[in-house]
């Protein structure tokens, strides 16, 4: 019953993820002026939650109906690769917008709406993410199925020293570096508002 539930869920993530994301595709390319730098890490981010769609959520809805992981070893490094890849994209994309905002909103100097810049963000953050998910394929750390045997991802359990090492790494500079980025930008976009405010 447990697994039923999160199928549902599942379903209903799958669904409306995929829905959503494709609409922000269709309108990206059907509107030429939603196409300028900041739109473009939104892009980004659209695209990264859809291919986690795709790759992954489709094949954890088959394995919590099955109540159990359908796919072999290979599958599931795939599986663990593709979504780590994905999810940290995201996260990055999201620093970088947050940084753009910060910077665009509170430094002195106007910024320029460079697109190359914006592509050298996008490309940064697929580069970014390469590099924290390719180790696990090569040695360090491991992908595998995680604890309710539905999915894969990074293996947290292990208590190698490699293992370990890479899974503290991994917390440090794919969560918590972003996110004290986009606490930083957005605390101070904060209080320029709430000067400006008063």
């Amino acid at each position: 019953s447990g697994h039923t539930i999160v199928a549902v869920f599942l379903a209903l993530i799958l669904f409306f993820g995929f829905l959503n994301n494709l609409i922000v595709l269709i309108l990206f390319c059907k509107f030429k002026t939603l196409r300028n730098p900041v739109n473009m890490l939104l892009l980004n981010i659209s695209i990264s939650d859809m291919l986690v769609c795709i790759s992954g959520t489709t094949l954890s809805f088959a394995s919590n109906i099955r109540g159990k992981w359908i796919g072999g070893d290979h599958a599931c490094r795939w599986y663990g690769f593709v979504n780590s890849c994905f999810g940290i994209v995201s996260l990055i994309s999201l620093a970088v917008l947050s940084y753009e905002r910060y910077s665009t909103l509170t430094l002195c100097h106007k910024r320029s709406h460079d697109s190359r810049k914006a592509l050298l963000a996008v490309a940064g953050s697929w580069i970014y993410s390469l590099l924290w998910t390719v180790p696990p394929l090569l040695g360090w750390g491991s992908y595998g199925v995680d604890g309710a045997g539905t999915s894969c991802s990074v293996r947290w359990s292990s208590e190698s020293a490699e293992s370990t090492s890479y899974i503290v790494c991994l917390f440090i500079f794919c969560l918590v570096a972003p996110v004290m980025v986009m606490m930083y930008c957005y605390g101070r976009l904060l209080h320029a508002v709430k000067q400006v405010s008063s």
